[in-house]
């Protein structure tokens, strides 16, 4: 009888364990796959907030040239992440907005001559760049992607040709469209590949799982 007590306790152990063991795996499973959603959502405040508790100029940051359609870059590291609070963006502070529904991406950029317009903190406007109602301009566009929380073109790679994108610009919305989609090798030169005749938007970032190459979109206006 006692041997018979003991086995249904060490019975009752084991499915103990077993049902903690089951539960462990269900909840990590759930904090594996929600990991990049949460990172997503904290994105954009984490680098606004950055930027309205800054009092102080920012270290140095990437600078961008522009030559003959070739963007030089040189890389800074990326700063520290802050604590994260509740925060309303306000687009009007910006130069230019950028959305891409297809990936819910919605970032507004600042000026060339602002101290935010770094890949550090926000989508970057690379210098050069013409706005959308240049006729035949180029407006040129950089950000990181990966799993960091300032990756605002982390989802970029899920674009194809023929998907929309929008600049809103002074009031004014410019439609895109995705015409053309490669991929250079990291060297520190970007080559952009447009047809002069066409208003243009460009969207530079690394390319997904590549520590050796960069992608580049191009996009047309369509209206």
């Amino acid at each position: 009888m006692q041997m018979q007590n003991q086995q249904k306790v060490n019975n009752k152990i084991k499915k103990s364990q077993t049902l903690i063991f089951g539960s462990l795996l269900v909840f990590g499973g759930i904090v594996f796959l929600s990991w990049n959603y949460f990172l997503r959502m904290r994105d954009e405040v984490y680098s606004d907030m950055r930027i309205s508790m800054m009092d102080q100029t920012p270290p140095e940051t990437q600078q961008v040239v522009t030559s003959n359609n070739e963007i030089i870059v040189n890389d800074q590291p990326v700063v520290e992440e802050q604590q994260q609070q509740n925060y309303t963006v306000d687009y009007s502070k910006y130069l230019g907005v950028l959305e891409i529904p297809k990936i819910g991406l919605k970032r507004g950029f600042y000026n060339t001559d602002s101290k935010y317009n770094s890949i550090q903190y926000n989508v970057t406007l690379v210098d050069g760049s013409s706005m959308p109602d240049v006729t035949n301009g180029n407006l040129i566009l950089m950000a990181h992607s990966g799993d960091a929380y300032i990756s605002y073109f982390a989802f970029l790679y899920k674009l194809n040709i023929g998907d929309d994108a929008y600049i809103t610009y002074y009031g004014n919305k410019y439609h895109y469209q995705i015409v053309n989609i490669y991929e250079v090798p990291k060297i520190g030169a970007v080559t952009i590949n447009r047809n002069m005749d066409r208003t243009t938007l460009t969207m530079i970032t690394c390319t997904k799982d590549s520590d050796y190459l960069q992608t580049i979109y191009i996009a047309e206006l369509v209206d």
